[in-house]
């Protein structure tokens, strides 16, 4: 009579373990540790804000791709990215001021940009003055010093009167430092015209 084989064993928990390490090597999810090499350190870098003391960036002496610094560059910018919460900076507003360092860096003269913003949309609340921004959100307006410093480095900063109009909020609760255009529709084609180049943040 042939005999029926034994139950095999339970393997033990370090067989499973090589087990499925084993597997994951096969897998490519897992290199051996006698091939596994080090990440070479990357150089520690800081940021700077020559221009703007917002958006910092990084100075990139490796780049081979950088901006003509012979040429003028006029630029008029469809700004419509707010903020995420009240108590944050509007992140189109943001990326002017890290535009701006980054031209710097590049090696073009502060005096060859030329910037003209036209605000709008989501962006809107972040120009109203403090008194205004307080009765909405309880809070002084954190864009505001952004703004001032993107006045101080020669931007000219305008908000759509068509938003404002349209979110309720009045002339008079705008922020000194920021022009009334009639819409930034009619603002971004007439820059245009005169010869400046888009973007939208």
């Amino acid at each position: 009579m042939q005999s029926i084989p034994a139950t095999p064993s339970r393997p033990t928990l370090s067989a499973l373990r090589h087990l499925l390490t084993y597997l994951l090597v096969l897998a490519g999810l897992m290199m051996p540790p006698h091939l596994t090499a080090q990440a070479p350190a990357s150089p520690a870098r800081t940021k700077v804000t020559p221009v703007v003391p917002y958006g910092g960036i990084y100075t990139l002496p490796e780049a081979t791709v950088t901006p003509d610094p012979e040429l003028s560059y006029r630029l008029v910018i469809d700004v419509v990215t707010g903020q995420e919460t009240p108590d944050s900076l509007a992140q189109g507003l943001y990326n002017v001021a890290r535009m701006l360092n980054l031209f710097s860096v590049g090696g073009v003269p502060d005096e060859q940009v030329e910037v003209v913003l036209a605000i709008h949309g989501g962006a809107t609340f972040a120009v109203m003055n403090d008194a205004l921004y307080r009765e909405h959100y309880g809070i002084d307006n954190p864009n505001l010093p952004l703004v001032r410093a993107l006045k101080e480095a020669g931007v000219q900063v305008t908000v759509c009167g068509q938003s404002l109009i349209g979110r309720g909020i009045p002339v008079d609760g705008v922020a000194p430092e920021v022009e009334v255009a009639t819409s930034m529709l009619t603002t971004v084609a007439m820059y245009q015209m005169r010869g400046y180049g888009l973007l939208r943040f």
